[in-house]
């Protein structure tokens, strides 16, 4: 008989203190708790790492090491476990070639289709393909865009050559190529260039004929400034450093294919029809049409072909994904969206007992939404799967069959087993979440007064139809509605038009040795301050440095390459993981060497280390309840929640002059406890004159919005308008305002 729940007896990884749990198998779990207390230690750190480490280890060591990495959780013993498959908020991976399509394999059906049905008749499905040599455009190998020179980037017309009329480095003054130009005697270099004649400056450009109707004798091998740029930095294939990158973004732009007009494939592919339409015309149909249109052809010989492409698409229909189009770049999805796009991989297959494992399923979704969210767990469940699931929003704790929460508090606070039962029974208990459970935060009442106003006007970025709006200034809107509306849309022309700090989803940059020291830039005021009160050289305080431990240097462990085997980590026997030296370790500040500062949490180190540098820096960081943390704690290992308010925190700094923020979805991975901080940090920027916009489907902060604005009134090509501006207090009618009238689940 199997083992019908997974058994974990002192589980010790990051703040979890010895915990023992059981979690029934074949259940909807959903895991609850304040940001950080733990949850994702337990279920992603401890049951999926486990899970995903024994499963390696089936397989030989050749195999082994190709496959995804998994630490082994600190854990006495875990029993009952099943193959883990992780459905992450992290964007789908791949470059400008994977495509909505390629991702859910429905384009594989597509071009199956049109292989067999198209006029005239073009080959295999391999010539439909934008990806293989026999299908893609030759002129941009199957990208649908080439990167071009941005010329008229290039020069400063009120410059002369000798003042740096030429933007590009390595061409002003005393630059490499300066003299290619200047010193040839064809070209006044005194003169700026607004006062040459129009053929002088494209000879300067584009050399060639353009320099031959000059008139006037070039040296030979003559190449005009384009023709150099193109030469060294987009015909080279050689890894680009950094600063070639950074020429590169600043110089050239992406433009359609001249030729294939983004479609990506050859001609004759791109030519070819089916029910008169051709591939990427298809490609550019949202779903919720093209399922309509697939399920017209009837011909007996492709039927399968059909049954499979429909199934495809209707499963992005399902989890509300039918405004997207199969020719969309999955680069440009938010993490909600490729959560549900790897959900759908998952929905036709026929493996049973396999545990799942969720982390906020929700996010990017309006609470008009979530059920549709909710009943594809419960088909995972409903198959025979373990569904485990970690997530703040009250209807998904409706939904599931049972809740544990980890808590009470986090970091150090957190850690333990609070609560384990039924959602019922959870809003009876004495915990954090039951608390927020029983609490209605009302519609602000007394909503802040525009100093101004910013405009965007005839916006057609996406799904937006002609849109012209107004942002009130100096107060805190939030922009609402379903998913595809065309919110971030506008979000994103707001801050093309505007100046502005946009705060987006993606993930705070971060590696194994990135931590609250480094991440905030406080390493060199710490070196300083016990330099300082030492009177010694502040290189001593450097793991990188005269200081760091010599056996080491500096990391506080050992790596061994063990060749094709896993890598072996081991705590270095010198220094004890301290990094540092004896001699370094015996200078202190106010009792603490250099190593103790790695374990102060951020709010004993603003008042321990006396150091403006040091407080302003983290003061930020405790004022979006990040207080909790350790200075040395590598930010890989900080839950979802946390890392985004580390990445609020180091934009909120005091600006030095009004500013326009644009924040997305900032309460992912926040508790419902946790709004309340993240709702203080957001007035306090209104409170000191700047302009805040918000994208948010949390219903707490749309009521604390001093002004909202609707898109809709559906997604895709249903949306893009404006279906109401004003107070909260004022919405109807809407699937927002619905939504609001809602009350908590009971």
């Amino acid at each position: 008989m199997s083992q019908r729940k997974i058994e974990i007896w002192g589980a010790r990884t990051n703040n979890l203190k010895s915990l023992d749990v059981e979690v029934a198998r074949g259940q909807l779990v959903v895991f609850v708790g304040v940001s950080g207390s733990g949850k994702s230690s337990l279920v992603f750190d401890t049951i999926a790492a486990e899970a995903g480490y024994q499963l390696n280890e089936t397989f030989p060591p050749f195999v082994r090491n190709r496959l995804p990495k998994w630490a082994r959780p600190e854990v006495e013993q875990i029993d009952g476990l099943s193959p883990v498959v992780v459905i992450d908020q992290r964007r789908i991976g791949g470059n400008a070639r994977s495509t909505v399509g390629t991702i859910t394999d429905a384009w594989t059906y597509l071009r199956l289709l049109f292989s067999r049905l198209s006029t005239p008749q073009v080959g295999e499905s391999n010539h439909f393909s934008f990806n293989d040599p026999a299908g893609m455009c030759t002129t941009c190998s199957g990208l649908g865009e080439v990167v071009v020179s941005a010329v008229d980037r290039f020069l400063d017309l009120d410059k002369s050559l000798k003042d740096g009329a030429i933007l590009l480095p390595g061409f002003g003054n005393g630059g490499y190529w300066y003299s290619q130009y200047a010193d040839i005697g064809t070209f006044d270099a005194d003169t700026p260039l607004r006062d040459w004649a129009q053929t002088e400056r494209d000879a300067l450009l584009f050399g060639g004929e353009h320099a031959a109707r000059l008139g006037t004798k070039f040296p030979k091998g003559y190449e005009g400034v384009v023709e150099r740029f193109e030469r060294i930095y987009l015909r080279t294939s050689d890894n680009m450093s950094d600063r070639k990158r950074e020429t590169l973004a600043r110089f050239t732009r992406s433009t359609v294919c001249p030729d294939c007009n983004g479609d990506r494939l050859n001609e004759a592919s791109r030519t070819a029809t089916v029910l008169g339409f051709t591939i990427g015309e298809m490609a550019r149909l949202e779903i919720n049409e093209l399922v309509e249109l697939v399920t017209t052809v009837t011909d007996a010989n492709v039927a399968p072909v059909v049954a499979a492409l429909k199934a495809r698409l209707d499963a992005l229909i399902t989890i509300g994904l039918g405004y997207l189009h199969l020719g969309r770049a999955t680069t440009t999805l938010s993490g909600g969206e490729a959560q549900r796009i790897k959900t759908v991989k998952h929905l036709g297959s026929s493996l049973v007992e396999m545990l799942y494992i969720f982390d906020e399923p929700t996010v990017g979704l309006h609470p008009h939404d979530v059920a549709s969210m909710t009943r594809l767990l419960q088909q995972l469940r409903d198959k025979g799967n373990s569904v485990l699931v970690v997530e703040h929003d009250p209807a998904v704790m409706a939904d599931a069959d049972q809740i544990i929460e980890i808590g009470p508090g986090a970091g150090d606070q957190g850690g333990t087993l609070v609560f384990q039962g039924t959602f019922a029974q959870l809003r009876q208990a004495d915990t954090p979440t039951a608390a927020e459970l029983s609490r209605h935060r009302p519609i602000k009442d007394r909503p802040r007064t525009p100093r101004g106003s910013i405009t965007v006007t005839n916006a057609t970025r996406n799904n937006l139809r002609n849109l012209t709006v107004n942002i009130p200034t100096e107060v805190m809107t939030v922009l609402t509605g379903v998913a595809g509306s065309g919110k971030s849309s506008l979000a994103t022309e707001l801050a093309a038009r505007h100046q502005a700090i946009m705060i987006d989803q993606k993930p705070v940059t971060t590696n194994r040795r990135s931590t609250p020291i480094t991440y905030t830039g406080i390493a060199t005021p710490i070196r300083k301050l016990f330099a300082r009160r030492n009177n010694v050289p502040a290189s001593l305080f450097s793991a990188n440095s005269d200081g760091a431990c010599p056996d080491c240097n500096g990391l506080g462990v050992i790596y061994t390459d063990l060749a094709f085997m896993e890598s072996q980590e081991t705590v270095c026997e010198t220094c004890q993981g301290r990094r540092f030296t004896p001699d370094v370790l015996r200078h202190t500040v106010d009792g603490l060497s250099i190593a103790d500062v790695d374990e102060l949490t951020i709010t004993d180190a603003i008042h321990r280390l006396p150091d403006p540098a040091i407080t302003k820096a983290l003061r930020h960081l405790d004022d979006v309840g990040l207080g909790y943390l350790r200075l040395g704690q590598p930010l890989t290992t900080l839950s979802g929640g946390e890392c985004q308010r580390v990445k609020i925190a180091k934009e909120l700094g005091d600006p030095t002059s009004p500013t326009l923020y644009i924040l997305d979805e900032p309460t992912t991975g926040l508790h419902l406890r946790d709004i309340d901080i993240l709702l203080r940090a957001l007035d306090n920027l209104v409170d000191h004159g700047n302009t805040v916009v918000v994208i948010e489907h949390n219903l707490d902060v749309i009521r604390q919005a001093d002004w909202l604005i609707d898109l809709g009134p559906g997604a895709g090509r249903h949306g893009g308008q404006i279906i109401y501006q004003g107070h909260v207090a004022g919405i109807t009618n809407t699937a927002t305002a619905q939504a609001l009238n809602v009350a908590t689940p009971a």
